[in-house]
């Protein structure tokens, strides 16, 4: 399995729920991540993603454009959070190392529902 087929897994089991599956299929031991709102280490990321899963089993998340840099590898998706009725887009890119995720980045923006723009976000 090449980077990108294993970033674009990873997101889509991890936004399913099968969050602890994902981490131990695809991301490294001494994995890190940039996310502003968790520490930067492999479980509280972990853990954070499983009580979103819980929390909106419902969304969706639908994996728009990949692109593959070798050892990064940048995943832009659509987010619909079911239950507040909000959509994002969201880009993730991974580093890899080994044929694991060392390290992870996460972007979103909030899809206004009245956007000028007709191309939309995707």
């Amino acid at each position: 399995m090449n980077n990108r087929d294993i970033a674009t897994s990873f997101l889509q089991m991890c936004s399913r729920g099968d969050v602890r599956e994902a981490y131990e299929r695809y991301v490294s031991a001494d994995f890190v991540h940039h996310n502003a709102w968790f520490p930067g280490d492999r479980e509280s990321l972990l853990r954070a993603m499983e009580q979103s899963a819980a929390a909106e089993p419902n969304k969706s998340f639908e994996v728009k454009q990949v692109i593959d840099g070798g050892d990064r590898v940048a995943v832009l998706s659509h987010l619909k959070r079911a239950g507040a009725d909000l959509e994002y887009a969201v880009v993730h890119i991974a580093r890899f190392a080994d044929g694991r995720i060392v390290e992870l980045w996460d972007l979103g923006q909030e899809i206004p529902k009245d956007s000028p723009n007709a191309l939309g976000m995707f």
